[in-house]
């Protein structure tokens, strides 16, 4: 590729004829900071629902990542809601044009998906298994079917392609244009030239702040009590004027253009993933850019750096050359008319940072697109205006809420940096179901991390944690995660036969994972004997005083039984949306222990602290970091404990759903006799310090009995099996309990959220239903598999996981009526099922009213043959 360069400059704003810099409001209802795609999607969909909001824009709109975006549009993604987002950006980008008169650049020429592999391809059919369900065509076609299609491409080295027509790009600053224009239309203002100076707050209670104003450049003050901040790379610049770090990392991202080249025009987009490279057709030339594995930080980001762009390293660039000259070999011979290194935002996950920022009320997050802040900017405008109105979005959103994160990870710069580093180092890769990050790790430990570490434990990384995934057999070495920085400037890469990189890439396949005969063993060894889980990482609260009865049955659904008991609640939203699952332990009349998931428990401390506002005289502390938890079950889980304390653990005074203060080795445990994988069992919460001795004497104890250690593997294996429901996955904000068959968890004879809305589903039926399934072959299911109830499709499997004990791979997904109807008792039983696999194969399924396993519930009350 021959390399005639041409300077940037700086390129005048599209959407000045719509803004003034002039008559700044007084006060505001929202205002957004930020005038780039999110930023004006987000104004567009506020002012589209009536909200009183203006936009701050320091520059021109445009000015910062927005104006020198590919716009790349790909409507297949391994996730149900980005489908969604991204499915309302296409839709809003061609109507836009007739709304507003402006142009949004929409070309729709499709898109196309390299494989160079057959996991890649499986990946591909898996996207299009699906994209099924939401109408979305795509075809797999031969290496012979892609030469066709795209007679420049080398077919030489494909196993094949993934075709997607209804894929395109947009125009950025068209784009933008449109939107703000549409959104002056409804009643929005921006105002450009108007940098942020300050954010004004006033204490909320304790480590709370409430916004209460905007103050720009000169003075002048404009009262608000809700900001988003929109700021793209400059966000942490707005987020510390509310004292608060967040996670995100401005790099350095770039593509080139090439010269015009014949016989390209019409061609669809593509991404070469195993070359880390796209190909983006831009009239009669190519956009080339991709993913390198050494980006370059921009780590003194500059303030009033605007339409500007870097110097381009070609040296780091190079790497996506010699992909794009092997794909498209034309490239070789061909110029380089322009090239473009601009500033992009990165997080340690690769997902967008939206939704109320921890600690500041009224605080809303709008950034950190990972270079999709295009194809994100109309889903994402829409879900987060729905936040910032009412108090949350009509999608499941926990994935970009920035509460998926413990608050002591927003500030923790080398977590931040290591793992933003490979998020962009591995945007490209294969997405596989039980990948695991290696950079970041070792951050947040349990109090029995040593222990399992000691076991050959092969961790998993959760909120910070590090939990155990399963643990290996000691033939394999020392396979616990070490603490080394994986990635670019922050260390080296692990050696080829790292052992925990070798369990990993063991277990990054869409057939069966090395480590399936390890959880078997596991999962068997809680069926027969008795299993050891660490869920220390699960968060713990206490909520207390003389509000906090009234107040924790207002927020459960289910209602509490009184001090020693424990109650298995959902938490609704209004609109009946599961926001938490967890158990409450009551303690005395008004003190109540909440335990909650670990990878949700900031999102749930959050829901469950938003209403107690209405309820004054109650004190909510987190107690996560004071006790272990150390779940032992099996049938001989009783067994194991009563020769550790004096405690009668006896159905009768301990039965299922209680909990008692019990003493093991002189320390004072809290036993909580709870299941996840339907057993006999208990959850024993053992004060930090004590965590290691405890943990010994039930390991001693157990040696005779079978016990094995276990991982999170094992517990989803078992708890598929029994039809327990994981929050987020198939137990979602936007699932209802009539919906996910949850009912039993809501007492209709108490008042509590969302109650209005559960009891008319409850009376009128419900339009989508959560069902269990079987497939009849020895097949892996993986998630996201279509689902064909009498030849057509009416869900997806939304989780899954091979249920060891009944020896059958175990999916759970709601499906829908065809014609949009009632999803009834009838229409669930008499049809014909099939789930989609890979390669558009359709298996005979069987459903499942009940749970595959025990559907009585004997062996949860102990009763064993």
């Amino acid at each position: 590729m021959r390399r005639y360069l041409t300077k940037h400059v700086k390129r005048p704003s599209l959407a000045r004829a719509f803004s003034s810099s002039e008559g700044l409001p007084a006060s505001a209802d929202v205002v957004v900071i930020g005038g780039g795609s999110i930023g004006a999607s987000t104004l567009y969909h506020l002012s589209e629902m009536g909200v009183d909001a203006v936009l701050l824009e320091k520059d021109q709109m445009t000015a910062g990542t927005t104006w020198h975006s590919a716009g790349l549009l790909w409507r297949l993604r391994p996730s149900d809601i980005d489908i969604q987002l991204i499915r309302h950006t296409r839709d809003l980008a061609k109507r836009l044009e007739a709304e507003t008169g402006v142009s949004t650049g929409w070309v729709e020429n499709g898109g196309l998906f390299i494989a160079a592999n057959n996991e890649r391809l499986s990946e591909y059919q898996r996207l299009a298994t699906l994209g099924k369900y939401f109408d979305i065509p795509a075809h797999v076609l031969s290496p012979a079917e892609t030469k066709d299609l795209y007679p420049l491409m080398n077919v030489s080295d494909l196993k094949g392609t993934l075709y997607s027509p209804g894929d395109g790009t947009i125009d950025p600053s068209s784009w933008v244009a449109a939107l703000t224009k549409g959104a002056k239309l409804h009643g929005g203002r921006v105002f450009e030239h108007t940098p942020v100076a300050d954010i004004l707050t006033e204490s909320a209670g304790k480590d709370t702040q409430q916004v209460i104003g905007v103050q720009v450049a000169g003075g002048h003050v404009i009262r608000t009590r809700r900001v988003v901040n929109a700021a793209g790379v400059w966000s942490n610049y707005v987020a510390k004027m509310v004292k608060k770090d967040i996670p995100l990392c401005a790099m350095h991202h770039a593509y080139v253009v090439t010269e015009r080249i014949e016989g390209i025009q019409s061609m669809p987009n593509v991404r070469d993933h195993d070359a880390s490279v796209y190909l983006k057709l831009q009239g009669d030339v190519l956009q080339v850019g991709g993913y390198e594995q050494n980006p370059i930080f921009w780590d003194k980001v500059e303030n009033e750096f605007a339409f500007s762009l870097f110097d381009l390293d070609w040296d780091v660039f190079s790497t996506h050359i010699a992909g794009a000259v092997n794909r498209v070999p034309i490239i070789e011979a061909t110029g380089v008319r322009s090239t473009v290194c601009g500033p992009e935002s990165f997080t340690p996950d690769h997902k967008a940072l939206l939704g109320e920022l921890p600690g500041v009320r009224g605080f809303f997050l709008g950034c950190g697109f990972n270079s999709a802040g295009i194809m994100l900017a109309g889903g994402c405008g829409q879900q987060l205006a729905q936040w910032v109105a009412h108090g949350r979005p009509s999608l499941d959103m926990f994935s970009y809420d920035i509460h998926r994160f413990h608050p002591s990870m927003l500030g923790h710069e080398r977590w931040n940096r290591e793992r933003s580093h490979e998020a962009y180092a591995k945007n490209y890769s294969i997405v596989f179901p039980h990948d695991e990050p290696l950079a970041g790790r070792n951050v947040r430990l349990t109090p029995f991390h040593a222990r399992l570490k000691a076991a050959n434990c092969v961790f998993q990384t959760r909120h910070g944690f590090e939990r155990p995934g399963y643990f290996a057999a000691s033939s394999q070495g020392d396979v616990a995660v070490n603490p080394y920085t994986y990635y670019g400037n922050y260390g080296h890469l692990p050696h080829a036969d790292d052992p925990y990189l070798r369990a990993i890439e063991g277990d990054n396949t869409f057939q069966w994972p090395a480590s399936h005969s390890t959880v078997g063993e596991e999962a068997a060894a809680c069926r027969t004997a008795v299993a050891l889980f660490d869920q220390s990482y699960f968060g713990k609260f206490i909520l207390s005083g003389p509000d906090a009865p009234a107040a924790i049955e207002w927020i459960c659904t289910n209602k509490m039984k009184g001090p020693g008991t424990t109650v298995y609640t959902l938490m609704c939203n209004a609109a009946g949306g599961t926001e938490c699952d967890l158990t409450v332990s009551q303690l005395d009349a008004t003190t109540f222990y909440i335990t909650a998931g670990g990878a949700s428990a900031t999102h749930d401390w959050a829901w469950i602290s938003s209403h107690l506002a209405k309820f004054p005289n109650t004190t909510l502390v987190d107690r996560t970091e004071d006790f272990g938890v150390l779940s032992v079950q099996g049938p001989k889980s009783r067994e194991l404990l009563s020769q550790l304390t004096t405690a009668d653990l006896s159905d009768a005074a301990l039965p299922f759903s209680s909990h008692a203060e019990v003493t093991i080795g002189g320390h004072t445990v809290r036993v909580l006799r709870l299941t996840f994988v339907g057993e006999l069992g208990y959850e024993l919460h053992v004060p930090t310090a004590a965590c290691e001795a405890v943990y010994d004497l039930v390991w001693a104890a157990g040696k005779a009995l079978g016990a094995r250690n276990a991982g999170y593997l094992a517990m989803d294996a078992l708890s598929v099996e029994k039809g327990y429901k994981h929050w987020h996955e198939d137990l979602r904000s936007d699932d209802t309990p009539v919906e996910a068959g949850m009912l039993f968890t809501c007492k209709l004879e108490k008042e509590f959220s969302g109650k209005g809305v559960i009891v008319a589903q409850k009376a009128a039926g419900v339009t989508k239903k959560l069902i269990c399934l079987t497939p009849d072959e020895h097949i892996p299911l993986k998630g996201n598999e279509a689902i064909w109830r009498n030849g057509a499709v009416v869900g997806f499997v939304r989780r899954c996981a091979y249920g060891h004990t009944v020896g059958r791979s175990v999916g759970y997904g709601y499906i829908v009526h065809p014609d949009g109807g009632v999803v009834t008792p009838k229409f669930v039983k008499d049809g014909t099922y099939e789930i989609e696999t890979l390669n558009e194969r359709r298996v005979p399924a069987t459903l499942h009213t009940k749970c595959v396993f025990d559907p009585t519930n004997a062996r949860v009350q102990g009763q064993y043959a």
